[in-house]
């Protein structure tokens, strides 16, 4: 939601850790957050199969406050 990202830009954090089980929404909020102000960068994403013999995967993407 739009409001969380502004809420979390206001707040700025030096990290962020956001998990997400859809690549799509992963993506979208990332262009807000790496390209606000203040500016974050990505610095890892990582995915966790925690369903096997399914095709979900979680996503663990860390953020730092550029």
């Amino acid at each position: 939601h739009p409001f969380v990202r502004s809420s979390l830009l206001a707040a700025r954090p030096r990290t962020i850790a956001y998990v997400s089980c859809n690549v799509q929404s992963l993506v979208r909020d990332l262009q807000g957050l790496l390209t606000g102000f203040p500016r974050y960068r990505l610095v890892r994403v990582h995915a966790f199969d925690m369903f096997p013999q399914t095709a979900h995967v979680e996503l663990l993407a860390l953020l730092e406050r550029a």
